[in-house]
């Protein structure tokens, strides 16, 4: 009898939690899903790394889930597989990475923007953002990373916690 007694305190106690974790999802319909995020292959130009790279996707398995924050801002978080083939397009010498570092993203009601990222990241700057934050222009970076984008779309800041894994124009040249 008393085991029995344990049995119903216990699916009471797992029925209640289970209603505690369900309830917000249900109020407010579904709730976020994660969505497939599609990637298309594009062209760098030459200002990067001196020569075009074309950059291909032969794992894009990424996918999103954007929240809506009440001070009006949308964050989308971002993870799964990621891996980009960076070709010299002068030459034809390649190199595939792994990029799926889970980033989020924070979209501020100014129109500017917060990205955060973990793990293995691609990273493409403009020669003069290269310049400034003493990096190359196309690069892989490991660790984590921090980026302030502005309403007009330049880097304010960018902090790095990590290393250059690998300098795409190096590797290609």
């Amino acid at each position: 009898m008393r085991r029995l007694g344990m049995i119903v305190a216990l699916g009471a106690v797992l029925g209640l939690f289970g209603g505690m974790v369900t309830a917000a999802p249900a109020q407010a319909g579904r709730g976020p899903t994660w969505e497939f995020l599609a990637f298309k292959p594009f062209t760098l130009p030459a200002a990067f790394c001196g020569f075009k790279i074309r950059v291909t996707l032969p794992a894009a398995k990424e996918y999103e889930k954007a929240l809506k924050a009440s001070d009006g801002s949308m964050t989308t978080l971002v993870t799964g597989t990621l891996k980009l083939t960076f070709t010299n397009l002068s030459d034809g010498k390649a190199v595939t990475e792994n990029v799926g570092g889970p980033s989020k993203l924070t979209f501020h009601r100014d129109d500017s923007l917060t990205v955060r990222a973990r793990g293995r990241s691609g990273f493409f700057l403009s020669p003069a953002d290269a310049k400034r934050f003493g990096l190359p222009g196309v690069s892989v970076i490991t660790g984590a990373k921090t980026q302030q984008v502005a309403p007009d779309g330049h880097l304010i800041s960018l902090s790095v916690h990590g290393h250059v894994a690998v300098d795409v124009c190096a590797a290609l040249s």
